[in-house]
């Protein structure tokens, strides 16, 4: 079966939208403003947006200097979707899904589909995207091209590890079928969009009962007492994260809100719920306003948030069935909530470090307490397994996220000194959520980068793709 998207949006102000491919470049409009989801680091850029795969290779083919890079719904946080003075290509407009077998449990689909579109149409089928990050907003592509990660890692892997193959454009302006076990394989997933263009994808799906999760909450006193609960009870879920207190200090630090589930079975769900155990209906809350005074979010209201959010939380509460797209992407009911931070956005700030580095873990979390960041938007999960992609950002370890008002007094000489400690414990910083990372710390802690340097100078000796990115990192 193939799958419409309901409509075909509308292009944002600035975009070129035509049927004639060799005119994409030629009619484009002035430069416009671009940033990532944090709203920091903007810069300019000609926006194309082809509508089939033969007009994005007619684009490639016509880049000039600057070259370009492709963008999704724009929810990369930092600068991997920009190209200043250069070219971005929307790919939004490539959305249809091709083809669900039901039997295999597999899709193929555009890299402009949406995690949210595939939600809708596999849902009502019992199929479910088999890797989600908080947010349903992303594309496939953008998905594969930053090697998505969720709740699910410690189990599941990242979203390239459930991808059997992808149409890939490449700089040449030829369409490659490239798939797992190869040098461009896994050079293009995390790869950031560097090595061409993700026109489709074929996704391995996992099969569910209901569109509910039966989620088990508990509260971690420490950082400690929340470390043994994830090392020893991990495996038995399929899905684990938890809210950390950033601003605790003393003996609550790092303390807790841990939620961890599994998809619910048809036989958890009563009478009623069991007339619709599929249905798919997100919630939708007011957007915040469009101008948010700078300093809203300051130490003393996040850190009452905070408090107020940890002893919410019940001590231990089992089996409680939530929704999914509570339990997966609160943030989404919210439309625009980005504009909270006010109007010097925010930075996401994003690491891992792997198992037996606890106690850099704990000496970071103890500096972010003391100098006082206020986020109230932080999660620290369990990796599994490192994966195959030479870029791809999930290693065995421990996992910390935080977003933080960017207009804070000092904030990125005190990131730099994170990235330090980061970088001697054998971490990484996640490319898709960074915009300041200094480019000397890069070649430690992504092992395969020569590799990945090597590769696109013979693929892409003209420097065909590149981002804001790119040349701040010297990818």
């Amino acid at each position: 079966m193939s799958v419409d998207t309901p409509s075909d949006p509308a292009p944002p102000n600035g975009f070129v939208d035509t049927g004639t491919p060799s005119s994409l470049l030629d009619e484009a409009d002035p430069f416009v403003r671009l940033s990532g989801w944090g709203r920091t680091a903007p810069t300019t850029a000609r926006m194309v947006r082809p509508r089939s795969a033969e007009q994005t290779a007619a684009v490639v083919r016509s880049l000039g200097a600057r070259g370009g890079i492709a963008r999704g719904l724009g929810r990369a946080y930092g600068d991997a979707a920009q190209n200043a003075g250069g070219c971005v290509l929307d790919m939004t407009a490539l959305a249809r899904i091709h083809g669900i077998d039901t039997h295999s449990g597999t899709v193929t689909c555009d890299a402009g589909v949406s995690l949210h579109r595939l939600m809708e149409v596999l849902l009502p089928l019992g199929w479910f995207v088999p890797v989600t990050p908080g947010t349903r907003q992303v594309t496939v592509g953008g998905a594969f091209g930053a090697d998505i990660h969720g709740k699910n890692h410690h189990v599941s892997g990242s979203f390239s590890r459930h991808v059997e193959s992808i149409d890939l454009l490449t700089a040449d302006g030829e369409i490659q079928t490239v798939r797992p076990g190869t040098a461009l394989f896994d050079a293009t997933a995390g790869g950031m969009g560097l090595t061409g263009v993700v026109l489709s994808a074929t996704v391995r799906l996992h099969r569910v009962e209901t569109s509910l999760v039966a989620v088990d909450t508990e509260r971690a006193t420490d950082l400690d007492d929340l470390l043994s609960r994830l090392t020893t009870d991990d495996h038995r879920y399929r899905y684990s994260v938890a809210w950390i207190d950033l601003l605790a200090r003393g003996r609550s630090l790092g303390r807790a809100v841990l939620t961890r589930g599994e998809h619910a079975p048809l036989d958890a769900l009563d009478a009623r719920a069991r007339r619709t155990p599929l249905a798919f209906r997100p919630g939708r809350l007011p957007a915040p306003p469009a101008h948010v005074p700078r300093g809203l979010l300051n130490r003393t209201s996040v850190g009452l948030f905070n408090a107020f959010w940890y002893h919410r939380a019940p001590r231990s509460r089992k089996a409680e069935l939530q929704p999914l797209t509570r339990f997966f992407h609160p943030l989404d009911a919210v439309p625009h909530w980005n504009r909270i931070y006010g109007p010097d956005g925010f930075v996401q700030y994003q690491f891992v470090v792997g198992h037996g580095q606890e106690e850099a873990l704990r000496r970071i979390v103890r500096r972010i307490a003391e100098r006082g960041c206020p986020s109230f938007l932080a999660v620290l999960k369990r990796f599994g397994a490192a994966d195959p992609g030479w870029l791809s950002f999930p290693m065995a370890g421990w996992t910390l996220a935080l977003d933080v008002p960017a207009g804070l007094d000092g904030l990125g000489a005190f990131l730099d000194e994170l990235d330090a400690e980061v970088a001697a414990a054998g971490g990484r910083i996640y490319l898709a959520k960074d915009s300041r990372l200094r480019p000397e710390l890069l070649d430690g802690m992504y092992p395969r980068l020569a590799d990945f340097r090597e590769l696109r100078a013979r693929l892409d000796p003209q420097g065909v793709f590149s981002s804001d990115l790119a040349r701040r990192l010297a990818l």
